[in-house]
Formats: structure tokens, sequence, C-alpha cells
């Protein structure tokens, strides 16, 4: 990734301010004259997008169910093309209000979220769910409490709620606008107010969510909140659709125990996932992609072969060779992942 431009001093932006309303003053244009002149509402709104980023382009909502709509992501991983917005953001309009699960990468892209829902309902929003602590689910959460005050509840694990409260928070703020060159600039970190458990049923706005939590799978605090109404249940970054998951926080076989308690827990379900699109097989296919990595690794460490060669049946596979091609991140994140695996192998054999 090309390194970003050195952000300037606080000074440097907001001096220019100052000297520009002076001059406007000079003229004899108040806020009312200012508007009339083109040039200078261009010029205002290039200063203020320097200072705060560019408003999130409108993306349509699509119905997943008779109450569930989401925002879909198209890109991964974020760039300054998307400005951040590589997490999906799912809604549920319940008969009193809308539950939001996971309220995306920035200030700017919650906004957009809000005004995407006033196109399907003009109910307000009661309630946020965010699923982990990785900053692209929730940084979202700052349009949320702007738009719907600071008792709006936000719910999430404990883990995750610590961590967004902690230094986790800033640093993914910071992250996000590093990897977006500022795009996502005047985001605040807005942490859960709320905590749940596993197995806790809330009925929010006249439809109940469960809660579920098997244990470290994606990271160590994921949360996959059940739609119960519409057999929908949203399961964050555990599952992706054609896009390599970032196991850095993770584990395989956490992974692999919580679909199968999950599915057990819940029965069929259309599952909803963090990056990608949803589908009732989710579980199964991108599970069969994650043993293709775990399975040559846990191989190769009892059989004493080394990491180079791990790698090698890996990408031989035929688990993972259909997604070779086709998988987003794949060329860049597979060496990585296949040497998480190998560890966390060496481990689980140690």
């Amino acid at each position: 990734m090309t390194q970003r431009p050195s952000t300037p001093a606080l000074s440097q932006v907001l001096n220019p301010r100052r000297n520009f309303l002076r001059w406007a003053g000079g003229m004899g244009l108040g806020a009312a004259g200012l508007s009339m002149v083109p040039e200078v509402r261009l010029a205002a709104q290039q200063l203020q997008d320097f200072i705060e980023g560019p408003p999130m382009p409108d993306i349509k909502p699509e119905r997943l169910g008779k109450n569930t709509w989401m925002i879909f992501a198209k890109d991964g991983f974020p760039t300054q093309a998307n400005q951040g917005m590589m997490a999906n953001i799912t809604f549920v309009v319940t008969p009193k209000g809308v539950v939001v699960l996971d309220s995306g990468g920035s200030w700017q892209i919650g906004q957009m979220a809000i005004r995407m829902i006033k196109t399907v309902t003009p109910l307000p929003v009661i309630a946020v769910f965010n699923s982990h602590y990785h900053g692209d689910h929730w940084l979202g959460n700052h349009a949320f409490v702007e738009a719907y005050g600071k008792d709006l509840p936000i719910y999430a694990l404990p883990f995750t709620q610590q961590q967004i409260a902690g230094a986790e928070g800033n640093l993914w703020r910071s992250l996000m606008e590093r990897w977006t060159n500022q795009a996502t600039l005047g985001t605040k970190v807005f942490a859960p107010n709320r905590t749940v458990e596993h197995g806790q049923v809330l009925n929010l706005g006249g439809m109940d969510f469960k809660m579920h939590f098997y244990g470290k799978a994606h990271c160590s605090s994921d949360l996959s909140v059940q739609v119960m109404a519409d057999g929908i249940t949203h399961v964050g970054d555990v599952a992706m659709d054609n896009r390599i998951a970032n196991m850095d926080d993770g584990s395989y076989l956490g992974t692999f125990k919580y679909y199968e308690a999950l599915q057990t827990a819940t029965g069929d379900q259309l599952w909803v996932p963090g990056h990608g699109r949803a589908s009732k097989d989710l579980l199964k296919t991108y599970g069969t992609f994650m043993k293709g990595i775990w399975e040559p690794c846990e191989k190769a460490v009892k059989d004493g072969v080394s990491l180079d060669s791990a790698k090698a049946l890996v990408l031989n596979d035929p688990r993972v060779v259909p997604h070779i091609q086709t998988m987003a991140g794949f060329e860049a994140n597979i060496g990585k992942y296949t040497s998480l695996a190998y560890l966390e192998a060496e481990k689980e054999n140690f």
C-alpha cells in the first residue's frame, strides 16, 4: 500500500479558513453573500471536505427478508476510492423502529446509511449492534449517535465494548483515515453503551433478536444476531463471501466450532456476512475453503513438513484452487493466513 501524504498541522488547515473569512468580511460578504458566489461556495466545500472528509455516495438498500435490508459494500478492503465502504450495513425494520446490525466504517458512511434507511421507512433507529471491534463495522456509530442522541442503545459483547472504548477504538479510527487517504476524517469513536451475552433474547420494537457467541473465531468476541421472525442471522466476519478473512485475531479451529454450534442452535438460516453476499450455504462454502487452508497445515505440522511446503500443499488443495483467481485479497493474504494456520497447528500439536 502506498504511503499517504503527511497530515498538515491543524493551524495550516484553520489559518487559511480564518484568512478566507477575514477576506470575505472585508468584501462586505456575510454568510448569505458567500452563498451567492459559486467560486466561494466551491472553495468552502473543498475546505470542509479537507477538514472532515467528503460525503459518502448513496448505495440503495437491498431487501433480504420481510423485515431485513442490506446496504451492500462491493469492496472488501478500504481505499481512497471506496472511502472505507467495505463492510455491509444490515438493518431490520420493526413495528416501532429500526435496528441496525453494524454501522459502517466512518461517520460519513453512517450518515449515508441513515439517508438510505429513510428511503425505506420513516421510523427512527432504536438500536445498533456492533458485531465485533474491527472498525469497519462500528465507526459509523458516530452518525447514529449524532442523529438519534447519546442515549441510543448500542449493543455488543463486553470484550468488544472494552476494546472500542480503549486503545483499539482510536487505532481503528486512525487506520481508516490512513487507508482511505483521510476520506473518513472527522469520525469520532463512540463505543457501545450496552452489553449482551450468549443466549440472550432482546425484544426491540416488537421483534425478537437472539444473541449467539461460541468463542474465538474471526476474533475474540464475534457476536451473531438472529432475526428470529425472518430466519436470518447476521454473522459479522465469522464467515465471508468471496473474500479471504483477516485471521490475525482469530482461530481456525475456533471458527469451525463456532459454525457447528451456530448451525445447531439456529437451524437453516439466511446467513448475512459483514463482507459479501448473504446465502443459505455460506457457513458450508466458506468453512470448506477455510478447511482447505487448515487441514494441509495441520498435516504438515504432524508430518514435520516445513511451512514453505505447507503453503504449496494449501495452494494445491482442491478446496482452495477454485478461489485463487476469484477471491478478493487472495494473492496478497494467502501466505500470511497459511502461516497463521501453521502456527496454530503447531500450538495444538505441542
